[in-house]
């Protein structure tokens, strides 16, 4: 009621300042000023259209919101049966989730990837994770590196193979093409016994096939002249002074004693008298 009241007070006000302006403008006219009458008008003009459109305007009521009405029943609505067992039997409405069976090859690595899950979520697994994966492709990237240089990457981490002092090709040699007996005479008086294993072990195999006891090809192996030998005892002497030679020649046994080569010289002359019965080996 109060704000009712203000804005007709307000109205009253706007018509009488209307009804002056009208008088001084009745004798501005009269007096010549046109042009300052006619700028109060324009002036004046918003105000007394306001003020006319406030008064058609009815008083704002006081709004508030009604309490739902439960008088009246609400009312379901229920699809007929009919219709849901219609829907029921359309395959695009079957929604069966399909359950995927754990293999059990999942099942055993399932306790790994769990433990591997909670140890990256500790900071210390979270920084091995960021940090190892750069780790592993600088090495990749350095192993590359070595590779396309042909570095040995083994003589960082051992001791590099030793050379042999040999005259001939030992992958490609010609059992019978060589004077073995000459060259295991010089390698035994320059102490070379590493060396004249080798040359004495390859005198017995010149001497078995010759017997025809072995095929001697150079892309065999030792083992493969063993089960070419006869059934008897010459397999067994033949495994021991095999067993020997290997130790010495693919053990870079450099080092070897006058007293260790005896021994060994002793097994092979003892294998070469086996061939050759009526004859001393050498």
């Amino acid at each position: 009621m109060m704000r009712v009241n203000t804005r007709i007070r307000l109205s009253a006000f706007r018509y009488a300042a209307l009804l002056m302006t009208a008088v001084c403008t009745f004798q501005g006219l009269l007096r010549g000023g046109r042009l300052v009458v006619l700028a109060v008008l324009l002036w004046l003009a918003p105000g007394a259209a306001a003020s006319g459109q406030s008064l058609n305007q009815k008083p704002d009521t006081v709004s508030r919101s009604l309490p739902p009405d439960a008088s009246l029943p609400v009312r379901l609505r229920r699809p007929a049966a009919a219709r849901l067992s219609e829907l029921r039997g359309q395959r695009d409405f079957r929604y069966v989730e399909v359950k995927s069976e754990q293999s059990d090859w999942s099942a055993f690595f399932a306790p790994f990837w769990r433990w591997l899950a909670d140890v990256l979520d500790t900071p210390a697994g979270n920084f091995a994770w960021k940090y190892g994966f750069y780790a592993v492709l600088v090495a990749a990237l350095v192993f590359a590196v070595l590779k396309i240089l042909q570095v040995d990457i083994t003589r960082a981490f051992g001791r590099a193979p030793r050379q042999a002092p040999l005259s001939f090709d030992t992958e490609t040699e010609d059992l019978h093409g060589l004077d073995l007996d000459g060259l295991l005479a010089q390698a035994e008086a320059e102490h070379s016994y590493r060396l004249a294993v080798r040359l004495g072990y390859l005198q017995v195999l010149r001497q078995l096939s010759d017997k025809g006891l072995i095929r001697w090809q150079p892309d065999k192996t030792n083992h493969d002249y063993l089960y070419e030998l006869p059934a008897g005892p010459l397999p067994e002497a033949f495994r021991e002074l095999t067993r020997q030679f290997e130790y010495v020649w693919y053990g870079e046994q450099d080092d070897l004693t006058a007293a260790d080569y005896e021994r060994v010289r002793t097994t092979r002359q003892a294998f070469q008298r086996r061939l050759t019965p009526t004859r001393q080996a050498a």
